[in-house]
């Protein structure tokens, strides 16, 4: 007789336990609480530096500290320590921006509450001739500036630019490596060695003593062309090599692929450094000193005689104000304002530029 099979028993499976309860999720801080918070601490040393004697230097410094603790010990209680390290480096970068827009700001402010006492219409409009105390404007200065800085473009760009094409599209060997190191060096001459440089060269023909427009040019070019050289070169570099051997491909000559194919592509970037170089040697003070002098006349003539420039204008109406001297640090200050507002509109002008005459791209 055969004993029945049991059949094993299924063990009885457990009641399921409770469901443990979800951890809280902390809720983390927006994106704009950092920048809101320097905003604010900016904003307070603002109104402590307007209304006390305290240094802006001091009070940036408190600003970042400040700024970087309360966001640093937020972060850590909202988020968590490895993001509170994160915050940490940011609020450094947005100290150092803070340190380094001081000088900035301090410069603009400076310039612009001792200049707007003397900007108005007799400044445009009227010289120095035969004013002693107040009065007098900077016309004659206005207008040698223009006319030295447009010589010193006509005389710079041309040879920037047929320096730069020669380096990117035929350059080869020990000459390249050559004009490339001179580059190099001419860009680091001091202003005062070109000023030196061009009136020695001026002595050579004309004699000691010799000041007359065209020398500064000669100066300025100096300081400018390997400050065009040295952009054009690198926007040239940003042309892609495809559209040249699309060019070869198709028989057209090299030198013709230059003008048609490279120099319209890169004509933003090229117009760019141009303005840029421009508004680079236009405050130049030394050159001018040495070459050009100074006058209380309004002379037009770059080829004869002596002329009156911006830079120059305000250094002598710092250093030699008359009697009394407010007015001349007056008119020295406004000079400068005027100065900064062409070397801003300059700048513009190359942004403009740089937007306009871009390539179009399909996208």
């Amino acid at each position: 007789m055969s004993t029945p099979t049991r059949t094993p028993r299924t063990p009885r499976a457990a009641a399921p336990a409770a469901a443990a309860p979800a951890p809280h999720r902390r809720r983390p801080l927006p994106r704009w609480f950092t920048p809101g918070v320097f905003a604010a601490l900016t904003a307070v040393a603002v109104v402590l530096w307007l209304t006390t004697t305290l240094n802006p230097v001091v009070l940036v410094l408190l600003d970042a500290v400040l700024g970087t603790s309360v966001v640093v010990a937020t972060t850590r209680v909202s988020d968590g320590p490895r993001r509170a390290t994160d915050q940490f480096v940011t609020c450094l970068v947005y100290g150092a921006f803070l340190l380094a827009m001081v000088p900035l700001v301090s410069l603009i402010w400076t310039v612009l509450s001792k200049g707007l006492a003397r900007l108005d219409g007799e400044f445009f409009n009227s010289s120095m001739l035969g004013i002693v105390g107040p009065g007098g404007g900077a016309y004659h200065a206005i207008i040698g500036t223009l006319i030295i800085t447009g010589i010193t473009a006509l005389l710079s760009v041309p040879i920037g630019l047929m320096t730069a094409i020669y380096l990117v599209e035929y350059g080869r060997g020990r000459l390249k490596r050559a004009i490339t190191f001179f580059v190099d060096v001419m860009t680091g001459i001091p202003s005062i060695v070109a000023g030196l440089f061009a009136y020695a060269l001026f002595v050579i023909f004309f004699g000691p003593g010799v000041r007359m427009g065209l020398a500064g040019a000669i100066a300025l070019s100096v300081l400018m062309i390997p400050v065009v050289v040295r952009s054009s070169e690198e926007v040239l570099k940003l042309v892609p090599n495809e559209l040249r051997e699309a060019s070869y491909a198709l028989g057209v000559p090299k030198w013709r692929t230059i003008v048609k194919i490279v120099l319209p592509t890169a004509v933003a970037g090229l117009g760019t450094a141009v303005t840029l170089a421009i508004a680079r040697v236009i405050g130049e003070t030394a050159p001018l000193l040495v070459t050009v002098g100074i006058t209380n006349a309004t002379n037009s003539d770059p080829f004869n005689g002596r002329m009156a420039t911006l830079p120059v204008y305000a250094y002598y109406q710092l250093t030699q104000p008359g009697v009394p001297p407010e007015y001349g640090i007056n008119r020295a200050w406004t000079a400068a304002l005027v100065l900064i507002v062409i070397v801003l509109l300059l700048n513009l002008i190359a942004r403009l530029i740089s937007h306009f005459f871009a390539p179009k791209t399909g996208r």
